[in-house]
């Protein structure tokens, strides 16, 4: 059948100069043949290779030259491929492999970066002075700083500088050293005044004599990130941010406190709440001493007591101040002479009886002195800092929305209970506290937007979180859509002769039939007459001479057969 088809082509048409068309005969057909399939598999190929092409991500950015030298030179020597980004400053190899590398060049020291640390130390040479050893001291000292400083995770480089003054021999020439910090931070990154103050602190500790205060810390723009007017000894430094996230959490708990519990009455969503707490971050100590006023010696306690007594006596020897008031003799004295007894005692003593002379009393004297404890308080307060000053809660409940029996939605204000209920449990989830000047304010009003209808939920096609995964599919599909166009409007026609003839040479013999030997029956005359129209029919294209002829031998042949002719038409006549 191909050779056939082939012969055809052959014979077709020729061009004008009489040739056939190098592409029609069997030489040029396989050469097409050829080249289809050959495309085809170029078209394989490449569709696998697009298919397979891995993602590239980032293995190195923002390096010095020096460093991305050395890491394209490792990459080449590894045979890894690479590309840069756009703007240069990046090298990217595919995502599979980007771990692998970074543990690979580290082994290697790289990116080493642009501050060279102690290893600067490893090639001294022989014979170098002591100025330059320490300089270089100083600049390994200065790059191990700068890469401990880098291992922060807003910092993206930085530079240390030290002034270190020589020593001196003299007090008052003594010098303290100095350092200045310059940071580069990541682009939308910030540093918190903890971390200056750590970074300040690291650089102060790695410096012998080197104070806090002599630190400073500067951003790319110029900022001074650390405050050296603060004495460190008073200040709270680093504390701010501490400070503000302290009352955020206090505030958020307050609020989430008060909404957990009014949302099982109003529901979710229908309640909203907001809380503001004064705190006191100042830190007081205070001593006091009091005293108090003095009471009555009953109920004071003696601290102390003296008593002193002296009794006269005739010849005792003359004492006193000398002069003459001392040499008078004594007065008169004043007691008594008759002294009236109680009731029931005739003498008692210290009495004289009537008509007796009373006897002079010797001279004596008695000292008495009693010293009480003074009541003293002394007190020491230190107060605790973050000390809740005042809390002020503000919360906003929605109407209450009803739904009827038709599906609609009315809205209505919550009564006078239900706020007053709602009220106090308000209160008590915030720890309401009046002497403290706590303020709680609770209004009802219709929350604006919350009865509309929710934005439709997008189909799966117009979901944009669907359109990478769309993408991925719809580059298979292409793939697929394009082979099979070449399968079935290039290949099959191509190769349906190929397979043809691959078929009929694999094809089995068929195996002969038994003949089965019958005694031929006669045909009916119908029969004889139907295959001989047929035949008639068949050469009707024939000429009248040869069909008269045909007729004229026919009849000879077999006139029977003529006979029946001649009565079917007649019959048909009839």
């Amino acid at each position: 059948m191909a050779a056939a088809a082939e012969q055809l082509d052959i014979d077709a048409p020729a061009d004008a100069d009489g040739k056939v068309p190098f592409y029609k005969t069997p030489m040029g057909k396989n050469i097409l043949r050829g080249a289809a399939v050959a495309a085809i598999l170029v078209a394989i190929l490449i569709g696998w290779m697009w298919s397979r092409q891995p993602d590239y991500k980032v293995l190195f950015a923002n390096f010095s030259d020096r460093d991305g030298g050395a890491i394209t030179a490792a990459l080449d020597q590894m045979q890894i491929k690479y590309k840069f980004s756009e703007g240069g400053n990046a090298i990217m190899i595919p995502e599979n492999q980007v771990h692998d590398v970074r543990l690979r060049l580290a082994s290697q020291g790289l990116p080493k970066g642009g501050n060279v640390g102690f290893e600067l130390m490893e090639n001294q040479k022989l014979g170098i002075s002591q100025f330059l050893e320490q300089v270089n001291y100083q600049r390994a000292l200065e790059g191990e700083l700068a890469k401990s400083i880098e291992s922060l995770g807003s910092v993206q480089s930085a530079r240390v500088h030290l002034a270190m003054p020589k020593p001196s021999v003299f007090v008052r020439e003594q010098q303290k050293p100095t350092a200045s910090v310059v940071l580069t931070l990541h682009p939308n990154r910030s540093i918190d005044p903890g971390q200056v103050s750590a970074i300040v602190h690291l650089v102060a500790s790695s410096v012998p004599e080197l104070m806090p205060a002599n630190v400073t810390v500067v951003d790319q723009q110029g900022n001074l990130l650390s405050d050296q007017n603060k004495d460190s000894k008073t200040s709270l430094k680093g504390l701010d941010a501490t400070q503000l996230k302290y009352v955020q959490e206090l505030q958020n708990q307050v609020i989430k406190q008060v909404e957990n519990i009014v949302k099982p009455i109003v529901g979710d969503g229908n309640v909203r709440a907001e809380a503001v707490a004064d705190v006191d971050f100042s830190a007081i100590e205070q001593a006091a001493e009091s005293y108090k006023p003095n009471s009555s010696p009953a109920p004071s306690a003696i601290r102390s007591q003296q008593s002193a007594e002296t009794v006269g006596n005739a010849n005792a020897n003359p004492n006193g101040v000398p002069g003459a008031l001392s040499n008078q003799p004594p007065g008169t004295a004043t007691a008594p002479l008759t002294t009236t007894p109680p009731p029931g005692d005739p003498a008692a003593p210290g009495t004289v009886p009537a008509g007796t002379a009373a006897a002079a009393a010797p001279p004596g004297h008695k000292e008495s002195t009693t010293n009480y404890e003074v009541d003293k308080t002394v007190r020491y307060e230190q107060k605790a800092i973050a000390g809740l000053k005042r809390m002020t809660v503000g919360v906003v409940v929605n109407y209450r929305r009803i739904v009827d029996a038709t599906g609609k939605v009315t809205v209505k204000p919550l009564t006078a209970a239900e706020m007053a209920n709602i009220n106090s449990l308000v209160r008590e989830a915030m720890g309401y506290n009046q002497d403290r000047g706590d303020s709680v304010s609770v209004a009802n009003a219709p929350f604006d937007g919350i009865d509309k209808p929710a934005d439709p939920v997008l189909d799966w096609w117009r979901d944009p979180a669907n359109l990478p995964l769309a993408s991925e599919i719809a580059k298979f599909l292409i793939v697929a859509l394009i082979l099979l166009y070449i399968l079935l409007r290039v290949v099959r026609p191509m190769m349906r002769p190929v397979f043809k003839k691959i078929d009929e040479i694999n094809a089995p013999e068929p195996e002969p039939e038994e003949e089965i030997v019958e005694e031929p029956a006669g045909p009916t005359p119908e029969e004889i007459m139907a295959a001989q129209m047929a035949e008639l029919d068949e050469k009707t294209a024939r000429t009248y001479r040869d069909n008269l002829m045909l007729a004229k031998k026919l009849a000879n042949d077999d006139p029977r057969i003529v006979a029946n002719v001649i009565k079917a038409w007649i019959g048909n006549n009839d």
